[in-house]
């Protein structure tokens, strides 16, 4: 057979092998040249995004550690307008800022300055470097009264604004937000509260109970109505109940388990004999409750008696007083005015009166139907509890008498704070509202005593038909300061 003309076919089947391969090849090569061109720009965003969260974080620091709150004499809270959000200076947003492309907007140039060199920096990377800054905008403002030291703090919100650039043939820009805040935590969240962790940290016994009531409602009687709920005590050891008319009216909260006998190898979280009830039943915390031990008055008050009487007018030493009816009245010259006293006694049908302000004393001894009358409040009294060596005295409160009149039943009116690991004891009265601040201190409640407010304490131990009466308004009006947390993150880039 004659095939000359299928001559070449070779070299053509060849050719489009070679053009295969080498549309193969090139398309092999687009495919690499974008993978590492996404690689790169994954990189770039990552290393810009560090940049912003950087920016972020030195703001937040910043903002945390170094910024002094409006409050003060040299930046009062009347510059801001708090009722709109964000808060507004000269009718405009509040801004702190080191971005050049945001303009601060802040009442102290020296906040200004020191917030535009701390939230603004660089990151070295392999290939150059990521520059940043920030700028933290104030949504939200108010200031309360801190329970533990009286004094006012500024709460604050604050959404930061991170920026992370990288310049170059390639930029890359990340921008980060994140929200910080600082809310209120409630101080007095129980009847009763006792630090200590062991057997019988809360004792009730011979028909001790707890319940509740709203120092904000209508006095009916006299007296506030009270409610058969929420009377919730906590501790981080053992609640021991004896007795069918022993009641808790709310409930028992701990990080102990189990109920039944309690001993110091097997700390159980409640202990119920004769009869005894927790209404609301148990309620297990994850971790101990831990309360600051309240700084001692400073300086210390003298350890000199100081005696009130019914006929006997001011004591000697006792400044900014006037005899009064049955016995005296205290007047400091403003609420936050602080009155130094020592060791102070009332009896024989002595009447104190008390109109607002700080009182650091020594101890306090009330008996023999004598009484303290709250004029307004808040009364804050600092007990030091000092024995005049040095040591510490083994009672520095004791409530006796007619106990304590509190017209309002507001037991924010009337504060005992005490650091020391005496003891506090309340019995007899059943008008007594006020709040027991004393950490590393025993309490003991008997022969009927009513308290209304609240208690926190090492150890409480409750008898005789004493009852203790929760203010559910202390979980909004007897605050602190809780930590801050960021309550948002969200980021995007360009």
């Amino acid at each position: 057979m004659n095939r000359s003309n299928e001559q070449g076919i070779a070299m053509i089947l060849a050719l489009f092998m070679v053009l295969a391969a080498s549309v193969i090849g090139a398309s092999l090569m687009f495919v690499s040249q974008t993978e590492t061109l996404s690689s790169m720009n994954y990189r770039l965003m990552s290393q810009a995004r560090y940049g912003a969260e950087s920016g972020v974080h030195k703001a937040a620091n910043y903002l945390l550690n170094t910024y002094a709150a409006p409050g003060t004499v040299g930046d009062p809270l009347a510059n801001y307008n708090t009722t709109v959000s964000p808060v507004t200076y000269n009718g405009n947003p509040v801004v702190l800022s080191s971005d050049p492309a945001v303009s601060s907007n802040y009442p102290v140039a020296a906040v200004r300055t020191a917030f535009g060199a701390a939230a603004q920096g660089t990151l070295n990377v392999n290939d150059g470097s990521v520059t940043y800054t920030a700028y933290a905008t104030l949504t939200s403002m108010r200031q309360i009264t801190d329970v533990y030291s009286g004094s006012p703090v500024t709460l604050q919100t604050w959404e930061i604004t991170g920026d992370g650039n990288i310049a170059g043939a390639r930029p890359a820009q990340v921008e980060v937000l994140a929200t910080i805040e600082r809310q209120t935590t409630p101080v007095y969240s129980y009847a009763a509260f006792a630090t200590d962790n062991g057997c019988a940290s809360l004792s009730f016994a011979g028909g001790a109970t707890t319940n509740s009531y709203d120092s904000t409602g209508a006095l009916v009687g006299g007296v506030p109505a009270v409610s058969s709920t929420s009377g919730n005590v906590g501790t981080n050891g053992n609640l021991t109940d004896v007795g069918n008319t022993t009641v808790i009216n709310g409930t028992l909260s701990t990080p102990r388990t189990g109920v039944g006998a309690c001993s110091a190898n097997n700390v159980t979280a409640e202990t119920l004999t004769g009869g005894a009830t927790v209404s609301g039943g148990l309620n297990q915390l994850s971790q101990a409750v831990s309360y600051p031990t309240p700084a001692p008055p400073s300086p210390l008050p003298p350890t000199t008696s100081q005696s009130f009487t019914q006929n006997g007018g001011c004591p000697a030493g006792v400044a900014d007083c006037s005899a009064s009816a049955s016995g005296a009245t205290i007047t400091p010259p403003s609420p936050t005015s602080v009155e130094t006293l020592g060791n102070i006694t009332l009896n024989g049908n002595a009447v104190l009166h008390l109109r607002a302000g700080t009182y650091v004393i020594n101890s306090l001894t009330q008996a023999g139907n004598s009484k303290i009358v709250v004029d307004s409040g808040p009364v804050i009294f600092q007990v030091a509890g000092k024995d005049g060596t040095g040591g510490n005295m083994a009672t520095p409160i004791t409530i006796t008498g007619n106990g304590i009149s509190n017209p309002t039943y507001s037991p924010n009116n009337l504060e005992f704070i005490y650091g020391g690991p005496g003891q506090v004891k309340l019995s007899g009265g059943d008008t007594t509202s006020a709040l027991v601040y004393a950490p590393n201190a025993t309490a003991t409640f008997s022969g009927g005593a009513d308290l209304y407010g609240a208690a926190i304490v090492r150890q409480v131990t409750a008898t005789g038909g004493a009852v203790i009466h929760y203010d559910r308004h202390l979980l909004t009006s007897a605050v602190t300061a809780g930590n801050y947390m960021m309550s948002a993150f969200t980021w995007k880039n360009y």
